[in-house]
């Protein structure tokens, strides 16, 4: 078995016991990064550095100094700013972007001494569920079904890919509403986002700033618990960081939730959700209480505003953020007539440099913030953000530990399926997890089954705020209990 398909923990296992060189382990994925074109997963290759951190890395191992995250080779989304590599969130608008300087999230990676294979592609500045935006094309799922090419999800669909694909042993991604959850589902891979502040979001592309949180998205439990360790903790330049110890997660994974009780909400039950979904929930509510959880119904009434709000704040957030990038001090500047002033440039660079989501996304946020509308739109979508969070508060108030949901209404559709219909459409992927950023929770998407077509389905796990030990802990039990092994067939 190829090195590039190991998972991490097996990796560090490995690396450790001098089964492996970094270098060797690094080798094995570039190799499986170049084979892998066909999945578009990979936007900027990084070789060299890639060499050079295993180089320093095998030192470390053997001077004894070696965190778990030592020697293992990742993919770091898009998002993430990379000193002196391209970091263009998939946007034209930030072609030729080498930032001077480096993210808090992977300053911390490589403090631990992981290696960085490249950048990864991504919906543009994380607007989208399919893939789709990004100005470098359209990432494969390493799934297919009667030779059609899926969606990896979205926006870290790069990311899922590259697991799934057996490009790296793990990727970052972020996740404003649902981008690291649903993508992982749609590839068969666990992703986690965090509880709002336990990663800092400091050198990383804002798309909306109140609900962004980055995560790890990983072939098993054990390596997001491995990886989010490495990721996390206070960052004084990150206002909104929690300034809070951080355990060691993979420590929590006991395999007991004897006694913990776990909520099944029924406003997620939805008209017109498939069958299979249906079963894949039943399924893993049977695997839960068989472990001997307490399975308690419980009410969360204010789910069926969550996406009507999450799409009026976001858009609104977005605006803000985006309002920098004007061609003036980065990135893509239009070429102008004669005569041209300052407002056409920041005309003609926007148009040029921004896709067609994000600029859809732009105009609804400016108006849902402009004079006349921000109380009848923001302003109530922040007090309905409110009633969800304090849903969530009561549930756990009341005694519940975890609450398990499905990850997606569906598996993985074709590209282009909808991506030219209504925007909405698309919206309604998210219909699972928006609910879990609003609230600034920690939610964990785990592979739990195939449908009929033979493509991976999840189910997600939303933990109390800070307590994604016992999250991963709950996660870790329902991966074991579904035994979920299923590769794609490698066709790229």
């Amino acid at each position: 078995m190829s090195a590039n398909t190991w998972t991490i923990a097996a990796a560090r296992d490995a690396l450790r016991k001098g089964d492996i060189s970094a270098v060797d382990l690094t080798m094995s994925c570039l190799t499986a990064i170049d084979a892998g074109d066909g999945l578009n997963a990979f936007v900027h290759k990084t070789p060299d550095i890639a060499l050079d951190q295993a180089r320093a890395a095998d030192l470390r191992i053997k001077s004894g100094d070696a965190p778990a995250m030592c020697g293992i080779p990742l993919g770091i989304k898009d998002l993430f700013c990379t000193k002196g590599v391209p970091s263009q969130a998939a946007s034209r608008i930030l072609t030729g972007f080498k930032p001077e300087y480096e993210s808090t999230v992977t300053s911390k990676l490589f403090d631990a001494g992981a290696v960085m294979l490249g950048k990864l592609n991504m919906d543009e500045f994380a607007m989208g569920s399919s893939n789709e935006t990004s100005c470098y094309g359209n990432v494969i799922n390493p799934w297919k079904v009667d030779g059609r090419d899926l969606t990896p999800g979205g926006s870290s669909g790069g990311s899922a890919a590259a697991v799934a694909g057996d490009l790296c042993l793990g990727a970052t991604g972020t996740d404003t509403g649902g981008s690291i959850r649903q993508p992982a589902a749609f590839t068969g891979i666990t992703g986690i986002k965090p509880t709002y502040g336990r990663v800092s979001r400091w050198g990383v592309v804002a798309f909306a700033s109140s609900l962004d949180q980055a995560g790890p998205m990983t072939k098993s439990v054990r390596d997001a618990a491995i990886f989010l360790t490495a990721m996390s903790g206070h960052d004084p330049k990150d206002s909104t960081s929690a300034d809070l110890a951080v355990p060691d997660f993979e420590a929590a994974l006991s395999g007991d939730i004897r006694g913990k009780k776990i909520g099944i909400p029924k406003e997620y039950r939805m008209d017109g959700m498939p069958a299979e979904i249906e079963t894949l929930w039943s399924d893993g509510i049977a695997m839960m209480r068989d472990a001997g959880a307490e399975i308690v119904d419980i009410s969360l009434p204010h789910t069926k505003y969550a996406l009507p709000a999450y799409y009026v704040i976001a858009p609104a957030e977005a605006s803000s953020n985006l309002a920098r990038y004007d061609g003036v001090r980065f990135g893509h500047r239009a070429t102008l007539d004669a005569g041209d002033g300052i407002t056409e440039m920041y005309e003609k660079t926007r148009a040029e440099g921004f896709g067609p989501e994000v600029q859809r996304r732009i105009m609804v946020g400016t108006y849902v913030l402009s004079a006349g509308f921000y109380d009848a739109y923001y302003n109530r979508a922040r007090r309905v953000r409110a009633l969800i969070k304090r849903d969530f508060d009561l549930a756990f108030a009341d005694g519940i530990d975890a609450i398990l949901t499905p990850a997606t209404p569906s598996s993985a559709f074709g590209l282009g399926e909808m991506a030219n219909a209504d925007p909405v459409q698309m919206y309604l992927n998210d219909v699972f997890t928006v609910t879990v950023n609003l609230a600034g929770l920690p939610g964990i998407s785990v592979p739990v089954g195939l449908d009929s077509k033979g493509l991976p389905l999840g189910l997600q796990l939303i933990g109390r705020p800070w307590e994604e030990g016992d999250l991963l802990n709950a996660a870790y039990v329902l991966e074991r209990a579904a035994g979920f092994v299923a590769k794609p067939v490698k066709w790229w």
